[in-house]
């Protein structure tokens, strides 16, 4: 229907106009020289945006669409109403000092050669020019900020400003007529970020806890909602976690048991998972061999015709300081409205220097080298480096399904992903004991993820919880434990998204190859799982 067409193509339009991260990293450049504007007056017309944007979509007859549009409405409608709740009730800007980190959107001009080097210089000048009132509005609106957020946040904002130290003379020097209008930029922009860092310092300092960072169960339940866009309930996430705990975990025991010839019992889980934790990288080896393992994992999926491959580049690097403190590795893909040849970042934050020799062993006792192989199939082949460049490819009427990306989709296709190359061979028994391990890993996410913020979990209880029933090191269970504080409902795209992902890939048509029906499954975008049922027709 023309109407829905034009009306999408508007609402998208100023989504992506009231947000210039969503635009960036969507990969629609016409926003690069500003930030994020997270003052009182600029929320207040989003919000009225966003309800404006209901309305209409609202008038829609979404029945007399045809399939496509149907889909796109039910996204661009769900995107829309997750928008404004999350301004109007979550409102993060006014808590969470990492919503005003604008270390992403640098990096973003820095490390893509999206465009000549002059032209995202020009931008990067625009956005270090705005970083001081940016920063000024995050002194103003911030309230009673949580104390692990602000303690992350000290440490990412030293790295943003760590970037524009290390990366801007660089720049510079390539093209030294920008110099006068871009130095100056940066110089503000430095003297704004340590402003920033001495009142965080100040907070921490004062001793005060700020507010509890967990968001209790009403909001964290209506979040989990627009988050998992799913017909499960919180209750019914919970007890098929609980019940998955069960399976995975006697699956595991089975596969110690094969690997090392002993009972299939706890103590032999331990017992494989320490022989397989003495081949382990380090500081200087983990990028490395990450690379040879995205070697090893694009070959198999070619051997075993997994899915179809792409020659887009992916580059392999440690992670940016900036980006440290919630995750170990992360994805970072061209946004689906990209249109230059750009590269993937897979990204893994090795151990940091400044920690004690004990913990950096227990970080590779954990990331060891099955481990990594297992981490590379998620982040990167067949995973989220494979998965979101098939969704790049996707072109349909409008641009919604480009801008309403599923979480639980993207991150249930990743852990399928993982199952599926296991349940191949791939690596042989002890990455399917890793991956088995992986898979306890994301059901107690779902769990603690609900735990925490609706039942009060302590933290003694959810690092039993991942120690002994999830096999975790020490070292890993305190960083999900920071992560389920820092974050709400993102862990449960894990379980949730897979659960729905492998269901469809079971659905498989008869006569269909598997090759075939993973084409299938990756050629719509990323849409929420129900709705890719939908599509496929199962």
């Amino acid at each position: 229907m023309p109407e829905f067409v034009t009306l999408a193509e508007r609402i998208v339009d100023a989504l992506l106009e009231s947000d210039p991260a969503a635009a960036s990293f969507a990969g629609d450049h016409r926003f690069d020289d500003r930030l994020p504007d997270h003052s009182a007056a600029a929320v207040a017309a989003r919000a009225a945006m966003l309800r404006d944007a209901g309305d209409a979509l609202s008038g829609v007859d979404a029945d007399g669409l045809g399939a496509e549009d149907q889909v796109d409405h039910a996204i661009l409608t769900a995107r829309v109403e997750r928008s404004l709740f999350e301004l109007t009730e979550i409102r993060e800007h006014e808590w969470n000092p990492l919503d005003h980190n604008p270390g992403p959107l640098l990096h973003a001009l820095i490390a893509r050669p999206f465009a000549p080097l002059g032209e995202r210089l020009t931008s990067l000048a625009g956005r270090l020019a705005a970083l001081p009132d940016a920063l000024a509005t995050a002194r103003a609106v911030l309230r009673d900020v949580p104390r692990i957020h602000a303690e992350t946040a000290v440490g990412q904002f030293a790295g943003t400003a760590g970037l524009i130290r290390a990366e801007v003379p660089a720049l510079l020097a390539r093209e030294p007529g920008l110099r006068g209008t871009v130095e100056p930029a940066a110089d503000a922009a430095l003297a704004a970020l340590g402003e920033f860092d001495g009142w965080l310092r100040a907070r921490l300092d004062s001793g005060e806890p700020g507010r509890d960072p967990r968001l209790g169960r009403r909001l964290w339940e209506a979040r989990l909602w627009h988050t998992l866009d799913t017909e499960l309930s919180a209750a019914e996430v919970l007890s098929r976690a609980r019940d998955n705990l069960d399976r995975v975990g006697a699956a595991l025991r089975s596969a110690a048991a094969e690997l090392t010839g002993g009972p299939a019992t706890d103590e032999t889980v331990r017992r494989a998972l320490d022989a397989i934790a003495e081949r382990r990288p380090g500081n200087d080896t983990i990028v490395g061999l990450a690379k040879s393992t995205m070697d090893e994992a694009t070959a198999f999926v070619r051997e075993h015709d997994v899915v179809s491959l792409v020659d887009d580049p992916c580059v392999i690097e440690e992670m940016p300081e900036f980006a440290r403190g919630v995750a170990v590795a992360y994805c970072d893909a061209p946004g689906p409205l990209e249109t230059a040849d750009v590269p993937t970042f897979y990204c893994i934050a090795p151990a940091p220097a400044d920690w004690p020799a004990e913990r950096i062993t227990s970080f590779y006792r954990e990331y060891n080298d099955e481990m990594l192989r297992n981490l590379t199939v998620h982040e990167a082949m067949p995973g989220h480096f494979l998965q979101i460049a098939h969704a790049r490819r996707f072109r349909a009427a409008t641009r919604v399904r480009s801008l309403g990306w599923s979480g639980p989709f993207v991150e249930g296709w990743a852990v399928y992903a993982e199952e599926l190359m296991a349940d191949l061979g791939f690596g042989g028994l002890p990455v399917r004991l890793q991956q088995l391990k992986m898979q306890l890993r994301m059901t107690l996410n779902a769990i603690i993820d609900q735990l925490t913020h609706c039942e009060d979990l302590p933290e003694a209880e959810a690092m039993a919880l991942m120690t002994e029933r999830g096999f975790q090191e020490e070292g890993e269970a305190a960083g999900k434990w920071r992560r389920a504080l820092l974050t709400s409902t993102q862990l449960s795209t894990y379980f949730v998204g897979y659960s729905e992902v492998a269901a469809i890939a079971a659905a498989r048509p008869f006569g269909a190859t598997p090759k075939a029906w993973h084409d299938a499954m990756l050629a719509h975008g990323s849409p929420p799982p129900r709705h890719l049922r939908t599509l496929l027709g199962v």
